[in-house]
């Protein structure tokens, strides 16, 4: 069956950096979409970023911009997310999730068809 599994998430300073991984097995990964979204508690996933299955364009929330950068190697079947210079409103768990290259909307959480469980990032002040 499909699997996403987040990792690399953790404790860090504001002002720090941390790398997020996603590793993808039981699908081609090549033929999707990948994206990445946070959550905190009480408050709907929000889209962080999404990259396309050729590696080619990526994607950003306005709060990402500048900051984060999303990349993908699909020969290991896994997408990144570099996160710099955080900030505590960067805290939440980050999900990544997997859209089947159809050119949809990767803004749209329910466009999606594969979720990983999430990884926990807390940037402290």
């Amino acid at each position: 069956q499909v699997q996403l599994v987040e990792s690399g998430g953790g404790l860090v300073q504001a002002g720090g950096s941390l790398r997020l991984s996603c590793a993808a097995s039981g699908l081609t990964f090549s033929t999707y979409d990948m994206g990445w979204f946070r959550q905190t508690p009480g408050k709907e996933r929000e889209f962080v970023g999404a990259i396309r299955w050729t590696g080619s364009i990526t994607y950003y929330a306005d709060s990402a911009k500048g900051r984060f950068t999303i990349s993908r190697d699909n020969a290991k079947n896994t997408v990144y997310l570099q996160m710099n210079s955080l900030k505590p409103e960067d805290t939440a768990i980050y999900y990544c999730g997997a859209q089947g290259a159809r050119g949809g909307n990767l803004y749209y959480l329910r466009a999606y068809d594969y979720w990983g469980q999430g990884t926990q990032v807390t940037v402290s002040s």
